[in-house]
């Protein structure tokens, strides 16, 4: 039996290592390409994590600015129902017929905003806010309080202004115009009822007016009188600003 043996030159052991060793360069280089692939992969997974969780914080941020809003409008809502209940309070007062009942509009800002009028006692005594009716001042509790003519003639006291009395300790009533409503200007005539009540009459309107006002002004039927009335509201009574005496001859 005759055996055979296969020599190699050295030119082609050296050409079949460097395939073995090229084929082995080439597996590391897609190994490596493998990994980075995995890396960029995995980068971008983490980064679109990120973007989920500072979406879901953005939602809850609005969230909480939702419940703020609703708090905010339920502390408003609570607030113009206390303001109704004071109204209600402050009209209940009056309860007379309806040519004599003051309106809402006559009511000044500055009496929506007050506390519950109440009697306060202190050192000079005891203090009363309330509502001028064109003749008396009605206070919290429905009571009438009397106003010296004069003194609601020379102050040109106007129905619905808001006056504070303060009755010492020794019986004696104090005022003072603590909320005048806004006013207009009215030119008319006096007149003089079937009762004997002076009125002023224009525009096919008429206002009682105090007889202390006219007599203040020796004012007689027929002549031309300025008074002040509510600016935006209906009233019955008037104050007398001026009068301008009609010539006798």
């Amino acid at each position: 039996m005759t055996n055979t043996n296969t020599f190699f030159s050295s030119d082609e052991e050296e050409k079949d290592l460097g395939d073995v060793e090229l084929d082995f360069n080439d597996s590391e280089e897609d190994v490596s390409f493998e990994s980075e692939n995995k890396i960029d992969d995995q980068l971008e997974d983490k980064k679109e994590e990120n973007n989920d969780e500072e979406k879901s914080k953005e939602d809850k941020d609005t969230v909480c600015l939702s419940k703020t809003k609703i708090a905010l409008i339920k502390k408003l809502l609570q607030n113009a129902k206390e303001n109704n209940e004071k109204v209600v309070e402050l009209l209940s007062v009056f309860s007379t017929d309806e040519s004599d009942r003051a309106m809402i509009s006559q009511m000044s800002d500055d009496a929506f905003s007050k506390e519950k009028e109440s009697q306060e006692g202190n050192e000079e005594g005891n203090i009363v806010e309330g509502v001028f009716d064109g003749e008396n001042m009605i206070g919290p509790d429905g009571k009438q309080y009397s106003i010296p003519a004069n003194y609601a003639s020379k102050s040109k006291l106007v129905e619905g202004d808001i006056l504070k009395l303060t009755i010492l300790n020794n019986g004696t009533f104090i005022y003072k115009q603590i909320g005048p409503i806004d006013r207009n200007r009215v030119v008319g005539e006096l007149e003089k009822g079937a009762s004997g009540q002076f009125i002023v009459s224009s525009d096919g309107k008429s206002w009682k007016v105090l007889t202390a006002s006219v007599t203040y002004f020796k004012g007689n039927v027929g002549d031309e009188v300025v008074i002040l009335v509510p600016k935006n509201a209906d009233s019955q009574w008037a104050a007398v600003d001026n009068i301008v005496r009609k010539e006798t001859y």
